[in-house]
């Protein structure tokens, strides 16, 4: 049986140093790739052609979750999650027959892991299934991690927008447009998804269909029934709805 390629992303240098040197006894992986962080992972997985990724739930730039939302529906190693989480997800992982490391796990816990990664390697039947890919779409990342890049796919590649770049968010049919310097970058989410991922501090949702960056905020007046007309830096003018305008009027006060 040939080597097992494997990637290890983890943004820990400590957690990733402990899970090679359990793979250094073992002649049947090869660790290729060693990521600290999910745009790290993205590149990996993409030009390595890895069989086996160790990926932490939680790191900068770009979750798991939104490393495996990245790659889309194209050929994709097996992903073994490692976390810290003990609440529903590892609940969810388990009931969905999907294996993870649970910090801190201990080398008999590994051992298992790596058996079952053996057994689906001898079966031919790696990468990730059509169940995990359904499970992480009912995944909302918890905690106050709001993302900081979101992942953009054009011609067969994938750029990344950093958050505090954008100026608006709108809605567009099946797709959500990140505007970002004049330009408009189509992602295909839904805007509850997107604003799920935004620090509120720093992004409000003006309307159903629009979410503003307050830093790109340059004038706000009242308009009619508690509305506001909101003008952007860029010149971009929006009309906030009354469902949405108590963040804003909180602005005036």
């Amino acid at each position: 049986m040939r080597a097992i390629r494997t990637a290890i992303a983890d943004d820990e240098p400590l957690a990733r140093e402990r899970i090679a040197s359990m793979l250094e006894a073992r002649d049947n992986y090869q660790i290729v790739a060693q990521c600290k962080d999910g745009a790290e992972a993205v590149a990996a997985i993409r030009k390595e052609r890895l069989d086996l990724v160790f990926l932490d739930v939680r790191m900068p730039e770009l979750d798991g979750f939104q490393v495996l939302d990245a790659l889309g529906g194209g050929p994709a190693p097996a992903i073994i999650f490692v976390t810290a989480f003990e609440d529903y997800a590892l609940r969810a992982f388990e009931v969905s027959a999907l294996d993870y490391l649970l910090k801190p796990f201990d080398r008999a816990r590994f051992e298992k892991t790596l058996a079952r990664v053996e057994e689906q390697f001898r079966r031919g039947k790696f990468g990730i299934s059509e169940e995990l890919r359904q499970f992480l779409g009912t995944l909302t990342p918890g905690g106050e991690s709001f993302a900081t890049r979101f992942p953009i796919k054009s011609a067969g590649d994938i750029y990344f927008v950093r958050v505090d770049e954008i100026d608006w968010i709108d809605a567009a049919g099946n797709y959500t447009a990140l505007h970002v310097g004049g330009r408009k970058h189509l992602i295909r989410e839904t805007m509850k998804s997107i604003e799920s991922r935004l620090d509120p501090r720093k992004f409000v949702r003006v309307h159903r269909s629009a979410i503003i960056n307050l830093d790109r905020l340059r004038k706000l007046q009242p308009y009619f029934h508690g509305e506001y007309v909101v003008t952007l830096q860029d010149g971009t003018t929006l009309t906030s709805s009354r469902g949405y305008s108590d963040r804003l009027r909180a602005l005036l006060e």
